[in-house]
Protein backbone atom coordinates (compact mmCIF):
# COMPACT_ATOMS: atom_id res chain seq x y z
CA UNK A 1 0.00 0.00 0.00
CA UNK A 2 1.41 3.44 -0.49
CA UNK A 3 1.47 5.85 1.58
CA UNK A 4 3.72 8.31 1.11
CA UNK A 5 4.15 10.87 -1.95
CA UNK A 6 7.60 11.19 -4.08
CA UNK A 7 9.93 13.57 -3.28
CA UNK A 8 8.73 16.57 -5.51
CA UNK A 9 9.80 20.78 -5.77
CA UNK A 10 7.67 22.98 -6.59
CA UNK A 11 8.17 26.03 -8.58
CA UNK A 12 6.75 29.43 -10.42
CA UNK A 13 3.86 31.35 -9.23
CA UNK A 14 2.03 29.42 -6.64
CA UNK A 15 -1.42 31.10 -8.55
CA UNK A 16 -0.14 29.52 -12.19
CA UNK A 17 -1.90 26.66 -13.96
CA UNK A 18 -0.28 23.31 -12.50
CA UNK A 19 2.10 21.64 -15.22
CA UNK A 20 3.24 18.45 -13.50
CA UNK A 21 6.69 17.45 -14.64
CA UNK A 22 8.05 13.48 -14.75
CA UNK A 23 11.71 12.15 -15.19
CA UNK A 24 13.20 9.02 -17.03
CA UNK A 25 14.56 5.68 -15.47
CA UNK A 26 17.61 6.02 -13.97
CA UNK A 27 17.72 10.03 -13.55
CA UNK A 28 15.76 12.53 -10.90
CA UNK A 29 13.78 15.37 -11.15
CA UNK A 30 17.34 17.50 -12.44
CA UNK A 31 16.48 15.95 -15.91
CA UNK A 32 14.10 18.69 -16.25
CA UNK A 33 16.34 21.68 -15.06
CA UNK A 34 16.61 22.87 -18.77
CA UNK A 35 13.01 24.11 -19.05
CA UNK A 36 12.24 24.80 -15.88
CA UNK A 37 12.80 28.46 -15.48
CA UNK A 38 11.04 29.03 -18.85
CA UNK A 39 8.32 27.29 -17.83
CA UNK A 40 8.41 28.40 -14.16
CA UNK A 41 7.47 31.79 -15.65
CA UNK A 42 3.77 31.13 -16.69
CA UNK A 43 3.18 27.68 -14.38
CA UNK A 44 3.05 26.40 -11.17
CA UNK A 45 5.85 23.29 -11.82
CA UNK A 46 5.94 20.42 -9.66
CA UNK A 47 8.68 18.06 -10.63
CA UNK A 48 8.79 14.43 -9.09
CA UNK A 49 11.03 11.59 -8.75
CA UNK A 50 10.64 8.51 -9.56
CA UNK A 51 10.70 5.81 -6.43
CA UNK A 52 14.23 5.02 -5.43
CA UNK A 53 15.22 7.81 -7.74
CA UNK A 54 16.79 11.06 -6.36
CA UNK A 55 15.25 11.56 -2.59
CA UNK A 56 11.76 8.87 -2.84
CA UNK A 57 12.16 6.18 -0.86
CA UNK A 58 11.84 2.80 -3.04
CA UNK A 59 9.05 1.45 -1.38
CA UNK A 60 6.37 3.46 -2.98
CA UNK A 61 6.53 0.64 -5.54
CA UNK A 62 6.09 -2.63 -4.75
CA UNK A 63 9.42 -4.97 -5.03
CA UNK A 64 7.90 -8.57 -5.90
CA UNK A 65 7.95 -8.14 -9.24
CA UNK A 66 4.36 -6.09 -9.66
CA UNK A 67 4.75 -2.51 -10.00
CA UNK A 68 2.88 -0.94 -12.75
CA UNK A 69 2.83 2.27 -14.69
CA UNK A 70 -0.56 2.73 -13.19
CA UNK A 71 0.90 3.05 -9.77
CA UNK A 72 3.21 5.30 -10.72
CA UNK A 73 0.56 7.29 -12.10
CA UNK A 74 -1.53 6.63 -9.03
CA UNK A 75 1.37 8.39 -7.22
CA UNK A 76 1.00 11.44 -9.85
CA UNK A 77 -2.70 11.68 -8.55
CA UNK A 78 -1.96 11.71 -5.25
CA UNK A 79 0.61 14.88 -5.68
CA UNK A 80 -1.51 16.47 -7.74
CA UNK A 81 -4.08 16.19 -5.19
CA UNK A 82 -1.95 17.16 -2.25
CA UNK A 83 -1.74 20.51 -4.18
CA UNK A 84 -5.61 20.44 -4.25
CA UNK A 85 -5.47 20.39 -8.47
CA UNK A 86 -8.33 19.27 -9.91
CA UNK A 87 -6.46 19.08 -13.70
CA UNK A 88 -2.89 19.91 -14.69
CA UNK A 89 -1.04 19.68 -17.53
CA UNK A 90 1.32 17.03 -17.67
CA UNK A 91 4.70 16.59 -19.57
CA UNK A 92 7.27 13.41 -18.95
CA UNK A 93 10.66 11.95 -20.23
CA UNK A 94 10.25 8.31 -21.36
CA UNK A 95 8.71 6.52 -17.87
CA UNK A 96 7.55 9.27 -17.31
CA UNK A 97 5.92 10.13 -20.67
CA UNK A 98 4.22 6.59 -20.33
CA UNK A 99 2.31 7.64 -16.70
CA UNK A 100 1.43 10.73 -18.76
CA UNK A 101 -0.33 8.65 -21.53
CA UNK A 102 -1.97 6.91 -18.90
CA UNK A 103 -3.51 9.36 -17.18
CA UNK A 104 -4.87 10.37 -20.52
CA UNK A 105 -6.28 7.31 -21.23
CA UNK A 106 -7.38 6.41 -17.89
CA UNK A 107 -8.20 9.33 -16.16
CA UNK A 108 -8.40 12.20 -18.77
CA UNK A 109 -10.67 14.48 -17.22
CA UNK A 110 -7.48 15.29 -14.71
CA UNK A 111 -5.42 16.30 -17.35
CA UNK A 112 -5.26 19.55 -19.29
CA UNK A 113 -2.91 19.05 -21.63
CA UNK A 114 0.01 16.29 -22.37
CA UNK A 115 3.40 16.32 -23.58
CA UNK A 116 5.04 12.99 -24.56
CA UNK A 117 9.30 13.53 -24.68
CA UNK A 118 11.07 10.48 -25.87
CA UNK A 119 8.52 7.90 -24.66
CA UNK A 120 6.47 5.27 -26.41
CA UNK A 121 3.27 3.41 -26.22
CA UNK A 122 5.76 0.25 -25.39
CA UNK A 123 8.98 -0.51 -25.00
CA UNK A 124 10.45 -3.46 -26.42
CA UNK A 125 10.25 -6.92 -25.67
CA UNK A 126 8.80 -7.03 -21.75
CA UNK A 127 11.31 -10.26 -21.32
CA UNK A 128 14.52 -7.64 -21.48
CA UNK A 129 12.78 -5.58 -18.85
CA UNK A 130 12.55 -8.40 -16.77
CA UNK A 131 16.17 -9.15 -17.36
CA UNK A 132 17.27 -5.66 -16.70
CA UNK A 133 15.38 -5.64 -12.99
CA UNK A 134 17.16 -9.01 -12.29
CA UNK A 135 20.56 -7.64 -13.19
CA UNK A 136 19.90 -3.92 -10.95
CA UNK A 137 18.60 -5.97 -8.25
CA UNK A 138 21.66 -8.48 -8.14
CA UNK A 139 24.32 -5.96 -9.67
CA UNK A 140 23.02 -2.17 -8.45
CA UNK A 141 22.78 0.67 -10.76
CA UNK A 142 26.32 0.71 -11.85
CA UNK A 143 25.41 -2.36 -14.23
CA UNK A 144 23.92 0.35 -16.11
CA UNK A 145 26.09 3.30 -16.15
CA UNK A 146 28.34 1.90 -19.35
CA UNK A 147 25.41 1.60 -21.82
CA UNK A 148 23.63 4.98 -20.62
CA UNK A 149 25.92 7.68 -22.34
CA UNK A 150 25.36 6.16 -25.77
CA UNK A 151 21.45 5.55 -25.17
CA UNK A 152 21.17 8.77 -23.45
CA UNK A 153 23.03 11.39 -25.57
CA UNK A 154 25.15 11.33 -28.76
CA UNK A 155 28.39 11.05 -28.83
CA UNK A 156 29.37 15.07 -28.76
CA UNK A 157 27.31 15.77 -25.61
CA UNK A 158 28.35 12.47 -23.49
CA UNK A 159 31.48 14.12 -21.47
CA UNK A 160 29.51 17.64 -21.00
CA UNK A 161 28.73 18.12 -17.76
CA UNK A 162 25.35 17.98 -17.49
CA UNK A 163 25.48 14.30 -18.75
CA UNK A 164 28.01 13.60 -16.30
CA UNK A 165 25.78 14.69 -13.59
CA UNK A 166 23.10 12.58 -14.73
CA UNK A 167 25.21 9.57 -14.80
CA UNK A 168 25.68 10.55 -10.98
CA UNK A 169 22.10 10.68 -10.26
CA UNK A 170 22.01 6.72 -12.40
CA UNK A 171 24.70 5.63 -9.71
CA UNK A 172 22.61 6.78 -6.52
CA UNK A 173 19.76 5.21 -7.60
CA UNK A 174 18.11 2.57 -5.05
CA UNK A 175 19.02 -1.02 -7.44
CA UNK A 176 15.15 -2.04 -5.60
CA UNK A 177 13.58 1.49 -6.94
CA UNK A 178 15.31 1.35 -9.93
CA UNK A 179 14.11 -2.52 -10.72
CA UNK A 180 10.63 -1.85 -10.24
CA UNK A 181 10.27 0.64 -12.15
CA UNK A 182 12.13 -1.90 -14.84
CA UNK A 183 9.02 -4.39 -14.07
CA UNK A 184 6.50 -1.63 -15.31
CA UNK A 185 7.61 -0.64 -18.40
CA UNK A 186 7.49 -4.81 -18.75
CA UNK A 187 3.88 -4.91 -18.13
CA UNK A 188 3.07 -1.67 -20.02
CA UNK A 189 1.62 -1.44 -23.27
CA UNK A 190 -1.06 1.23 -24.08
CA UNK A 191 -0.92 1.09 -28.18
CA UNK A 192 -4.76 -0.08 -28.23
CA UNK A 193 -5.88 2.53 -26.06
CA UNK A 194 -4.03 5.59 -27.75
CA UNK A 195 -7.08 6.48 -30.12
CA UNK A 196 -8.95 7.52 -26.71
CA UNK A 197 -7.33 10.59 -25.81
CA UNK A 198 -9.62 12.98 -27.49
CA UNK A 199 -10.16 15.33 -25.15
CA UNK A 200 -5.99 16.02 -24.82
CA UNK A 201 -4.00 18.21 -26.71
CA UNK A 202 -0.97 16.19 -26.92
CA UNK A 203 2.24 17.02 -28.10
CA UNK A 204 5.18 14.43 -28.76
CA UNK A 205 8.55 15.13 -29.02
CA UNK A 206 11.31 12.11 -30.44
CA UNK A 207 14.90 12.64 -30.71
CA UNK A 208 16.23 11.68 -34.08
CA UNK A 209 18.76 9.80 -32.74
CA UNK A 210 17.23 8.03 -29.50
CA UNK A 211 17.92 4.39 -29.57
CA UNK A 212 15.94 3.52 -26.68
CA UNK A 213 13.14 5.02 -28.15
CA UNK A 214 13.15 5.90 -31.90
CA UNK A 215 10.95 8.42 -34.17
CA UNK A 216 9.01 5.56 -35.22
CA UNK A 217 7.55 4.92 -31.83
CA UNK A 218 6.59 8.57 -31.24
CA UNK A 219 5.14 8.52 -34.63
CA UNK A 220 3.28 5.90 -33.55
CA UNK A 221 1.80 7.89 -30.88
CA UNK A 222 1.22 11.23 -32.79
CA UNK A 223 -0.28 8.53 -35.08
CA UNK A 224 -3.09 7.13 -33.27
CA UNK A 225 -3.94 10.06 -30.64
CA UNK A 226 -6.58 12.31 -32.36
CA UNK A 227 -4.90 15.92 -33.66
CA UNK A 228 -1.44 15.23 -31.43
CA UNK A 229 1.49 17.46 -32.53
CA UNK A 230 4.91 15.66 -33.43
CA UNK A 231 8.54 17.19 -33.09
CA UNK A 232 11.31 15.28 -34.61
CA UNK A 233 14.63 17.12 -32.49
CA UNK A 234 17.65 16.98 -34.90
CA UNK A 235 21.02 15.86 -33.10
CA UNK A 236 19.54 14.40 -30.29
CA UNK A 237 19.31 11.17 -28.24
CA UNK A 238 17.18 9.83 -25.69
CA UNK A 239 17.21 12.68 -23.35
CA UNK A 240 16.62 15.18 -25.78
CA UNK A 241 15.25 18.19 -23.78
CA UNK A 242 18.68 17.74 -22.27
CA UNK A 243 21.32 17.66 -25.12
CA UNK A 244 19.31 20.01 -27.47
CA UNK A 245 16.96 22.35 -24.87
CA UNK A 246 16.20 25.19 -26.94
CA UNK A 247 13.46 23.35 -29.29
CA UNK A 248 12.27 20.96 -26.89
CA UNK A 249 11.82 24.10 -24.30
CA UNK A 250 10.62 26.08 -27.27
CA UNK A 251 7.97 23.57 -28.35
CA UNK A 252 6.86 23.16 -24.62
CA UNK A 253 5.82 26.53 -24.01
CA UNK A 254 4.13 26.88 -27.39
CA UNK A 255 1.94 23.81 -26.20
CA UNK A 256 0.98 24.53 -23.19
CA UNK A 257 0.43 28.32 -23.58
CA UNK A 258 -2.91 27.13 -23.88
CA UNK A 259 -3.08 26.89 -20.48
CA UNK A 260 -2.34 30.10 -18.80
CA UNK A 261 -4.70 32.15 -22.24
CA UNK A 262 -1.76 34.00 -22.79
CA UNK A 263 0.77 34.10 -26.00
CA UNK A 264 4.34 32.58 -24.57
CA UNK A 265 5.62 36.40 -24.36
CA UNK A 266 3.37 37.21 -21.78
CA UNK A 267 3.74 37.30 -18.27
CA UNK A 268 3.60 39.90 -15.02
CA UNK A 269 6.33 40.72 -12.36
CA UNK A 270 4.98 37.60 -10.02
CA UNK A 271 5.59 35.15 -12.86
CA UNK A 272 9.29 36.97 -13.94
CA UNK A 273 10.29 37.25 -10.39
CA UNK A 274 9.37 33.64 -9.44
CA UNK A 275 11.52 32.49 -13.13
CA UNK A 276 14.16 34.94 -12.09
CA UNK A 277 14.60 33.23 -8.63
CA UNK A 278 14.73 29.74 -10.25
CA UNK A 279 17.22 30.71 -12.83
CA UNK A 280 18.99 33.07 -10.44
CA UNK A 281 19.69 29.94 -7.99
CA UNK A 282 20.49 27.62 -10.92
CA UNK A 283 23.49 29.78 -12.35
CA UNK A 284 24.76 31.40 -9.05
CA UNK A 285 23.92 28.11 -6.25
CA UNK A 286 21.59 28.95 -3.28
CA UNK A 287 23.89 30.00 -1.31
CA UNK A 288 24.97 32.87 -2.89
CA UNK A 289 21.27 33.91 -3.40
CA UNK A 290 20.70 33.17 0.19
CA UNK A 291 23.01 35.51 1.43
CA UNK A 292 22.38 38.33 -1.00
CA UNK A 293 18.59 38.30 0.57
CA UNK A 294 19.82 37.99 4.01
CA UNK A 295 21.47 41.42 3.46
CA UNK A 296 18.44 42.76 1.84
CA UNK A 297 17.57 45.91 3.51
CA UNK A 298 14.61 48.49 2.95
CA UNK A 299 16.89 50.58 1.04
CA UNK A 300 17.98 47.74 -1.20
CA UNK A 301 14.77 45.55 -1.80
CA UNK A 302 13.62 47.31 -4.76
CA UNK A 303 17.33 46.58 -6.09
CA UNK A 304 16.80 43.35 -5.57
CA UNK A 305 13.61 42.56 -7.08
CA UNK A 306 14.71 44.85 -10.37
CA UNK A 307 17.70 42.21 -10.92
CA UNK A 308 15.42 39.11 -10.16
CA UNK A 309 12.69 39.92 -12.46
CA UNK A 310 14.56 42.02 -15.17
CA UNK A 311 18.37 40.70 -15.30
CA UNK A 312 17.50 36.84 -14.23
CA UNK A 313 13.71 36.37 -14.82
CA UNK A 314 13.79 38.26 -18.84
CA UNK A 315 17.49 38.32 -19.92
CA UNK A 316 18.72 34.95 -18.82
CA UNK A 317 15.35 33.09 -19.22
CA UNK A 318 15.75 34.02 -23.01
CA UNK A 319 15.49 30.74 -25.35
CA UNK A 320 17.89 32.50 -28.13
CA UNK A 321 20.93 31.53 -26.27
CA UNK A 322 21.76 28.93 -23.86
CA UNK A 323 23.36 29.49 -20.49
CA UNK A 324 27.34 28.64 -21.99
CA UNK A 325 27.04 31.28 -24.45
CA UNK A 326 25.26 33.80 -22.09
CA UNK A 327 28.23 33.39 -19.32
CA UNK A 328 30.50 34.08 -21.94
CA UNK A 329 28.97 36.93 -22.86
CA UNK A 330 28.64 37.93 -19.20
CA UNK A 331 32.53 37.57 -18.65
CA UNK A 332 33.61 39.48 -21.72
CA UNK A 333 31.55 42.27 -20.52
CA UNK A 334 32.67 42.65 -17.02
CA UNK A 335 35.98 42.41 -17.95
CA UNK A 336 35.73 45.44 -20.20
CA UNK A 337 34.46 47.39 -17.86
CA UNK A 338 36.61 46.17 -14.35
CA UNK A 339 33.95 44.70 -12.41
CA UNK A 340 36.12 42.37 -10.34
CA UNK A 341 33.94 41.15 -7.97
CA UNK A 342 31.33 40.32 -10.08
CA UNK A 343 33.78 38.42 -12.54
CA UNK A 344 34.39 36.27 -9.73
CA UNK A 345 31.09 35.17 -9.25
CA UNK A 346 30.56 34.76 -12.88
CA UNK A 347 33.75 33.14 -13.60
CA UNK A 348 31.93 30.48 -10.65
CA UNK A 349 28.63 30.37 -12.53
CA UNK A 350 30.31 29.83 -15.68
CA UNK A 351 31.68 26.39 -14.60
CA UNK A 352 27.75 26.13 -13.43
CA UNK A 353 26.60 26.62 -16.59
CA UNK A 354 29.00 23.90 -18.65
CA UNK A 355 32.02 26.25 -19.16
CA UNK A 356 35.74 24.40 -19.09
CA UNK A 357 38.37 26.24 -17.39
CA UNK A 358 40.30 25.61 -20.51
CA UNK A 359 37.18 27.46 -22.42
CA UNK A 360 37.40 30.43 -19.69
CA UNK A 361 40.45 30.69 -20.52
CA UNK A 362 40.22 30.81 -24.31
CA UNK A 363 37.50 34.01 -23.21
CA UNK A 364 39.97 35.98 -21.36
CA UNK A 365 42.47 35.46 -24.20
CA UNK A 366 39.66 36.77 -26.59
CA UNK A 367 38.83 39.52 -23.98
CA UNK A 368 43.10 40.71 -23.87
CA UNK A 369 41.97 41.35 -28.08
CA UNK A 370 39.33 43.27 -28.03
CA UNK A 371 39.26 44.74 -24.01
CA UNK A 372 43.34 45.57 -23.97
CA UNK A 373 46.01 43.05 -22.31
CA UNK A 374 45.67 45.18 -18.56
CA UNK A 375 42.01 44.24 -18.66
CA UNK A 376 42.42 40.15 -19.14
CA UNK A 377 45.64 40.21 -16.75
CA UNK A 378 43.51 41.49 -14.16
CA UNK A 379 40.79 38.51 -15.09
CA UNK A 380 43.80 36.33 -15.10
CA UNK A 381 44.53 37.10 -11.37
CA UNK A 382 40.63 36.91 -10.62
CA UNK A 383 40.18 33.49 -12.39
CA UNK A 384 43.06 31.82 -10.96
CA UNK A 385 42.23 33.36 -7.29
CA UNK A 386 38.42 31.48 -8.31
CA UNK A 387 39.83 28.15 -9.39
CA UNK A 388 42.30 28.04 -6.19
CA UNK A 389 38.99 28.72 -3.51
CA UNK A 390 37.25 26.46 -5.67
CA UNK A 391 39.87 23.73 -5.28
CA UNK A 392 40.57 24.37 -1.84
CA UNK A 393 37.21 23.48 -0.66
CA UNK A 394 36.82 20.11 -2.64
CA UNK A 395 37.30 17.15 -0.43
CA UNK A 396 38.85 14.83 -3.10
CA UNK A 397 41.36 17.85 -3.90
CA UNK A 398 41.89 20.04 -6.93
CA UNK A 399 39.91 19.46 -10.28
CA UNK A 400 41.26 18.80 -13.49
CA UNK A 401 41.74 22.30 -14.52
CA UNK A 402 40.25 21.41 -18.22
CA UNK A 403 37.35 20.62 -16.92
CA UNK A 404 34.04 22.02 -15.09
CA UNK A 405 34.83 22.41 -11.49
Amino acid sequence: MITDLPHHLLDGPATAPPLILGPSVGTSLAVWEPQLPALARTHRVLRWDLPGHGRSPAGLLPSDGSATVGDLAALVLRLADAQGWERFAYAGISIGGAVGLHLATHRPERVESLAVVCSSARFGDPSAWRERAALVRAEGTEAMVASRPGTWFSHRFADSPRAIALLADLRACDRAGYAACCDALASYDLRSALPSVTGVPTLVVAGRDDPATPPAHAREIADAVPGASLLEVAGAAHLAGVERPEPVTAALLAHFAQDTGTDTDTTDDASRHAAGMTVRRAVLGDAHVDRAIARTTPFTARFQDFITRYAWGEIWTGDALDRRTRSCITLTALIAHGHDAELAMHMRAALTNGLTREEIGEVLLQSAVYCGVPAANSAFATAQRVFDEMDRDRPDGPSNPSRSS
